[in-house]
């Protein structure tokens, strides 16, 4: 699965529930550690400082919404089971698994086992049992009770976190989720005029309609007015056209208003959810607080099931999950389960299992959320303050693997630019600085040497979980007004192939050995990604539109740009373009002669795809075709409002992946239900493929690795021939430690893309 961070995206970088598993720094995963180095700076001896980009200080397992909060978390909490090396769940974690990974032998320990069954009738049972030695660091003993708790908090029908657990097919969850609905959404549903006051209180009706008249109306406005002020309307610019610009269907004579209760609706009114529509202020910013959280109140407004069926409990350490079928992707979603107290979480006194009470109202997640700020768990590391953009956090005693060493770790919020100087200044001990040619050279300088680990600086490369791309929209790039036909695949090849034949250079001139050009819309580190050595391994956008070989091995680069703009002319003119003499001379039906690809690049063109792209368009414009380059400074919202709009042509960001290679998220477009996600996240791709949907849905309900790796390779490649996603490049992460301030002998060895630094993070020392 795969997703954007638009936190980090402008770098060329980049929740899923289950995620922290394999974050690295708390995970429920242990293993052994190696390396070396010694020294002192002005930190203190027992405190290691890690330099952290911008957190929200939302430290709850349950409700974190930032990566940077997520690395904290990661400290505090323990999740149900952990990851290994290569982002493999470790099953049986009591007693600990032995796997190899490059060339050494490493033992996985952990909280929990798992044992996963496919009964006869189809259904899966993740029978799970519990360590009886955990300590929280309020000194309580976690028990089946604190999981069972948790997994009730992310199925209650009012919970509006980042998790997709209660997206399971868990046997009963339809029916215990049915029969309650939100405060906002039942009002938006009762309407402005209601009259009934059954359910709800002329006062909270309206103090409602009154934040929907008043600031939600004026969040709309914002939206309009964004898209006017853009020029995004080739219509007109009434409130209806800009909705339509941005994914609503309005009537001819809506306003302001019918924007919002249309946005409203497609979130179910989650006030926290709709701010993803903004194109300015926050929707918690325009309406009061106390409307706000109406979307966080449940209102009992039919029958439901009491309890779900498939969460049952078999003893104090033990429970069955049950599923009425196969899903891979599951089993990330199981591990990522958050053990916490419930007792602090929650209300021990309305915990009653056999009388279907699990520590809270249900409906009602304000004590949880409560404490959001003050976090306590079962992790490494205990929650002391978070101030002025630091969080200091102490170790705690009672962690199932022994005592941290460092007595205290503070995570200090960091600018980018300066995050190498703060190492080198001593100020900070470990950060992850944007693996630039320009960092490389500012840590060759301070180590006075180009080694890795040099005097000052020591510094640790994984591949990122996520991959460089450009995208095309095919509901925008088109003939005719058909993204699937055959010409407009034709068109989008030709600027595929044009694109395609300049990223060797550039991702070499920008990030040299960091990076490697990838061919198929899926990060490296994946077991899904097709290898070089794989039968059908193909270079994308290499054959013309006969399918030939548009390269030789004993090409130049200069042929090789030549061949690809004749390949480019033949998928022209097979899309309905007219050739004379070379050059484009007309277009077909409903496209165009010249297209705009957006390009967060700072508005300098320091960015990866900045020089692929410019040197595509200058090839494109020789043979008559105008690919406009637009460099934009504000980059998340300009790409992510155009996308959001429905309105971008070409785009280029980057993905940010998850363990499991799941395409439902991204490539999944519900044809068989009229397209309803409308095919690439939503609607950025417009992908509308039946079979496509097919496979996906297939290699989501089979266990079998094989299998599935062969599924998601015709996945791949159909994702390839509707030339929607352009695979860019595959580049490393990097984590810089100080050299003089960490024993470096005792950081957990061999760090991947799924095993940070922070795993094993018991047995660092410092100096």
């Amino acid at each position: 699965m795969k997703k954007i961070d638009r936190r980090t995206f402008l770098k060329g970088m980049g929740v899923v529930s289950g995620a922290a598993v394999l974050a690295g720094c708390g995970s429920s995963s242990s293993s052994t550690a190696s390396s070396a180095a010694s020294g002192s700076n002005t930190a203190a001896n027992d405190t290691l400082v890690y330099g952290e980009d911008s957190m929200d200080g939302k430290f709850s397992p349950f409700f974190y919404t930032a990566v940077p909060d997520e690395d904290v978390v990661n400290m505090l909490h323990l999740s149900l089971l952990g990851a290994d090396r290569e982002g493999g769940i470790v099953l049986k974690g009591i007693k600990g698994e032995t796997r190899p990974y490059n060339g050494t032998d490493y033992t996985y320990t952990g909280i929990a086992d798992c044992d996963i069954v496919e009964n006869a009738d189809g259904t899966v049972d993740y029978n799970i049992t519990m360590r009886d030695d955990i300590k929280f660091s309020d000194g309580t003993t976690a028990d089946i009770d604190d999981v069972i708790f948790g997994i009730y908090v992310l199925c209650d029908p009012t919970y509006d976190g980042s998790s997709t657990f209660s997206a399971l097919p868990v046997e009963g969850m339809a029916a215990y989720r049915t029969g309650m609905d939100t405060l906002a959404n039942l009002l938006a549903t009762l309407g402005e005029d209601n009259t009934d006051f059954s359910l709800v209180t002329e006062e909270q009706q309206k103090a409602f309609w009154d934040a929907v008249n008043n600031g939600g109306t004026a969040y709309a406005q914002e939206i309009v007015d964004y898209l006017i002020a853009n020029g995004h309307n080739s219509a007109d610019d009434s409130v209806a056209t800009c909705a339509a610009n941005w994914g609503y269907d309005l009537a001819a004579d809506a306003d302001a208003k019918d924007f919002f209760l249309a946005i409203g609706e497609a979130y179910g009114w989650s006030f926290a959810s709709m701010e993803a529509e903004s194109a300015g202020s926050a929707l918690a910013d325009l309406i009061p607080e106390d409307v706000y959280k109406f979307s966080e109140i449940g209102v009992k407004t039919g029958d439901s099931a009491a309890s779900i069926t498939g969460v049952k409990r078999t003893g104090d350490y033990s429970m069955t999950l049950t599923m009425t079928k196969i899903d891979a992707t599951a089993i990330y979603q199981v591990a990522g389960i958050p053990v916490v107290p419930m007792h602090y979480y929650g209300d021990e006194s309305k915990y009653d299992y056999n009388n279907n009470s699990f520590g809270f109202t249900k409906g009602d997640l304000s004590v949880v959320k409560s404490v959001t700020t003050a976090p306590i768990g079962g992790g490494p590391y205990t929650f002391n303050s978070f101030t002025n953009g630091t969080v200091t956090l102490d170790a705690n005693p009672l962690y199932y693997k022994g005592e941290p060493k460092i007595a205290h770790i503070n995570f200090m919020t960091l600018l980018e630019a300066d995050k190498v100087n703060a190492v080198d200044a001593g100020t900070v001990d470990i950060t992850s600085p944007s693996f630039s040619n320009d960092t490389i050279d500012e840590i060759t300088a301070i180590n006075g040497t180009a080694d890795f680990d040099g005097p000052v600086i020591t510094i640790n490369t994984v591949n990122n979980l996520g991959y460089g791309y450009v995208g095309i929209c095919a509901k925008n790039v088109c003939v005719n007004g058909e993204p699937g036909s055959d010409a407009s695949k034709n068109l989008r090849k030709a600027i595929a192939t044009v694109i395609s034949v300049y990223r060797d250079e550039a991702i070499d001139s920008y990030y040299g050995e960091r990076a490697n050009v990838i061919n198929y819309p899926i990060s490296d580190t994946s077991w899904a990604a097709p290898r070089v050595t794989d039968e059908g391994y193909k270079i994308a956008f290499s054959t013309d539109v006969n399918g030939n070989a548009i390269y030789s091995d004993s090409m130049s680069e200069e042929e090789k740009y030549a061949a690809a703009l004749q390949a480019a002319l033949g998928f022209f003119e097979a899309a309905g373009y007219t050739v004379a003499d070379g050059k484009l001379t007309a277009a077909p039906k409903g496209a165009k002669l010249e297209y705009e690809l957006i390009i967060p690049a700072g508005g300098t063109g320091d960015h990866p795809n900045f020089m692929i792209v410019a040197n595509a368009s200058a090839a494109l414009k020789t043979i008559g075709f105008n690919l406009i380059i637009t460099d934009v400074s504000d980059g998340t919202v300009t790409i992510g409002n155009n996308l959001n709009a429905g309105t971008a042509e070409l785009w280029t960001m980057a993905w940010q992946a998850t363990a499991d290679p799941d395409m439902y998220q991204i490539y999944y477009s519900d044809v068989a239900n009229g397209g309803a996600n409308k095919g690439g996240s939503s609607h950025y791709y417009y992908i509308q493929d039946a079979e496509l949907d097919q496979w996906i849905m297939e290699a989501r309900q089979s266990f079998d690795q094989s299998y599935r790796k062969v599924l998601y390779k015709q996945c791949l490649d159909r994702v390839v021939d509707w030339a929607c996603e352009i695979p860019i490049y595959q580049r490393l992460n990097c984590v810089i430690f100080s050299s003089e301030r960490i024993n470096l002998s005792t950081l957990t060895p061999d760090i991947t893309t799924y095993w940070g630094w922070g795993n094993d993070i018991e047995q660092l020392e410092l100096n």
